[in-house]
Formats: structure tokens, sequence, C-alpha cells
């Protein structure tokens, strides 16, 4: 659980990074600027900011903001079945990296000692490296682990997917809880 006045800073600097990049937000997305600590109490390393613009049954899009060296830890979007036993798909998403570098890691060859991202203070198991860098891109197909990272920078990474279900995500590591809790 992340204190409001944490939540705040991150939601600002999440602000300040789109104002740098020229993305307009309205006053209403400002609102919704979700800051994922993602249970572990340590933001500055391990977690993501991002905002949503469109999750409908088919599509989804959002920026997704890490500030230098945050990492977004390993998980997988595995298919499942939903609060009302309908079955879903995993979720294939693509990366497109707007400001800053992304390193991303997923399932395939390499190694853990050859990555150029810091290891992050989570588990991770997959290493095949892929470096974006602005305007680059990579599509996720479901059932993919991974996990990614920005650069000294921070980075923008837009997303573009089919429907988000993030509350059905599988972390390496079972202490994360995907969605945050903030203090009232």
């Amino acid at each position: 659980m992340i204190s409001k006045k944490q939540y705040e800073e991150y939601a600002q600097k999440t602000l300040e990074y789109f104002q740098k990049a020229g993305i307009a937000v309205t006053e209403e997305e400002k609102k919704r600027i979700e800051v994922a600590d993602l249970g572990l109490g340590n933001l500055r390393e391990v977690g993501l900011q991002l905002l949503v613009y469109v999750n409908t049954e088919k599509v989804c899009a959002k920026e997704m903001v890490l500030l230098p060296f945050q990492t977004c830890p390993e998980h997988i979007h595995v298919a499942g079945t939903d609060e009302n036993g309908k079955p879903f798909e995993g979720k294939e998403e693509t990366f497109r990296v707007r400001k800053g570098t992304c390193y991303l890691y997923v399932s395939g060859e390499g190694k853990k000692e050859d990555i150029k991202a810091k290891l992050p203070p989570t588990p991770v198991t997959v290493f095949h490296e892929i470096i974006l860098h602005e305007g680059e891109q990579y599509t996720l197909f479901p059932g993919t682990w991974h996990w990614f990272q920005s650069g000294e920078e921070g980075a923008i990474i837009s997303e573009f997917s089919t429907k988000s279900r993030d509350e059905y995500d599988v972390f390496t590591d079972k202490r994360i809880k995907r969605i945050p809790e903030v203090e009232a």
C-alpha cells in the first residue's frame, strides 16, 4: 500500500514526463493516473505509472511511465475465466517507446550476466534482451513471460493490446499485488 502523498508525488512525476514529451492529457485523465507499487513498498525500483485511455472487450491503449531504472517485474498474461464465468485469451500487446529507452526481457536465448538492465529486487527467469529506443516497437504474444525496465532517463511506453485484465496477470514474485492500494 502506498500513501496518498506518495501517490500524488508519482502521479505528478508522470504528468511531468507527459509534458516534456508533448503528450497532452485531459483534466479527467490526470485524475485516472495509476501508480502501481505492486504491494512491495519499493516503488522507486519496482512498479510503474500508467494511464489507460481505453479498455474495451477488443482493444486497450495506455501510456506507461517508468522512472529511471524502474522495473515492471516478470509476469505473464494468461488465459482464464472472468468473474462472470466467461473465458478469455491471454493479452497480446505491442510496446512502442515514445521517450527514453526500454530494456525488455522475454523468453528465449539470453543469459543473466549479459543483460544491460540492472537486475531488479524481484525474481526474473527470462533474459532474451530487446532494447527499444524512441520510435521502436515490439509485440508480445499471449503466454510470453516478460519484464522490462527503463534506462537512466526513464521512459514513456505506449501499449496497444487486446483487452487488459491486469488483475489476472501471474507474476514470478508471488508477493506482488497488481491492483494498487492507496491510503485514504
